[in-house]
């Protein structure tokens, strides 16, 4: 399977000139595609093709003089940009003939310099490379210093470079993993174990065998610098210098609750996919519930990103991983005798059995109940659903160290 590893950059004054410069050639290019294929849909013709969009858009436009500038930049930016608008019009038509699973995907739109996300791909063929001393080297950039948090496990296909909301640089590598080298990482647990996971609020997890975790409430813990730093940036004057310093506080703040959020979801989902050989979960209805009194919380929690990093973890390692449906009446029905007794208010957090008179915790017995669901009761290894393919995750937690002297060109 492909993954993402991600590394902070660190690029000197002049790089992130020359960094502005691709990010901003290659939204060109984008949004010239997008045009040229948006003007061929309104006159009824048919779409050109990405062969004449790259001789239209590329090699002639830089021979114009309103377009030379686009010389100043990797070529392979440019076509990898021109890959993206593709990919888009793909996941758009597939969406409306419902091909593409998951949610609707709109048409694609301009892109803008004002946009929270930037960002450029380099292939094999722009020829970037690992430095001996640790520098990623990008073509008509220079040798951009790298913060090495662990080491690469294979040699990466392409690196793209980021720009966030924040300021930040990243280059994120995309490697693609051996199974059986990933397998032979960790140690396999009991073949009988495994785990059911109930998800809620005022506990983050809750796990069949008992174990209760706390929601860390990043979002709520930093709601008042968060405040402070709005209110700040709504008391400066728009287009100021002070408005643009404040607007940048403001999403270091916010990244700071994202990463920190993230990390607890990294840390939780390797450490039960290392000791358990089957997971379950409930397919929650985390769309819906955003829409209710709770929405703050449910997004605070992070649940899809959870669920995410536990369904692409046990396919890398060889675990299974299976998602109960969400009409399945976990709160509702006794783990021990399976009668069921109805729905509770949320505020019952406890509740006895009519029929066998077990007390139960809520939570408790709906993560038995998850677990039973799934089939995992009897047996860990004989569940019947495997994760579906995920590709080239964003981030994935590993050993730290300095680059791998097989990766250094």
């Amino acid at each position: 399977m492909q993954l993402r590893y991600a590394f902070r950059l660190y690029p000197e004054p002049g790089q992130r000139a020359a960094l502005a410069r691709a990010f901003g050639c290659a939204r060109v290019v984008f949004n010239d595609a997008v045009r040229a294929r948006e003007n061929a849909r309104a006159a009824q013709r048919p779409c050109p093709s990405a062969a004449v969009l790259s001789q239209q858009l590329i090699t002639h436009a830089k021979k114009t003089p309103e377009r030379s500038w686009l010389g100043e930049v990797s070529s392979v930016v440019l076509q990898q940009a021109l890959r993206d608008v593709e990919a888009a019009y793909r996941n758009f038509f597939a969406s409306l003939k419902g091909e593409r699973k998951g949610k609707k995907v709109g048409a694609p739109r301009f892109r803008s310099r004002k946009d929270a996300r930037q960002a450029i791909r380099f292939t094999a063929n722009a020829r970037w490379k690992i430095t001996s001393g640790g520098r990623l080297t990008l073509p008509k950039i220079g040798d951009v210093k790298v913060t090495w948090s662990r080491v690469l496990p294979a040699v990466p296909s392409s690196v793209t470079v980021i720009l966030d909301s924040a300021g930040r640089y990243f280059a994120s590598f995309v490697i693609d993993t051996d199974p059986d080298t990933d397998r032979a990482r960790w140690t396999e647990p009991d073949p009988g174990a495994a785990i059911g996971i109930d998800l809620g609020l005022t506990h983050f997890a809750v796990l069949s065998d008992g174990t209760k975790i706390d929601s860390p409430r990043f979002l709520r813990r930093a709601e008042k610098k968060l405040k402070k730093a709005q209110r700040e940036l709504s008391r400066k004057q728009k287009g100021s210098n002070n408005r643009a310093k404040a607007r940048m506080r403001v999403a270091r703040a916010h990244t700071a609750v994202a990463d920190a959020r993230k990390e607890f979801h990294h840390q939780l989902s390797t450490k039960l996919i290392r000791e358990n050989q089957a997971v379950a979960v409930e397919d929650l209805a985390v769309s819906g519930l955003a829409r209710t009194t709770l929405a703050k919380s449910v997004h605070d929690a992070g649940w899809a990103q959870f669920v995410t990093m536990l369904q692409y973890k046990a396919q890398r390692y060889g675990r299974t991983f299976v998602k109960i449906g969400r009409f399945e009446p976990t709160s509702q029905t006794c783990s021990a005798c399976g009668h069921r007794d109805g729905p509770k208010p949320l505020q019952v957090r406890e509740w006895t059995c009519p029929v066998c008179r077990t007390v139960h915790d809520r939570d408790h017995n709906a993560a038995i109940n998850v677990k039973q669901a799934a089939g995992l009761a009897v047996s860990a290894c004989g569940a019947p659903v495997r994760p579906e393919p995920v590709l080239a995750q964003r981030e994935e937690t590993g050993s730290h160290g300095i680059l791998a002297e097989s990766h250094v060109a």
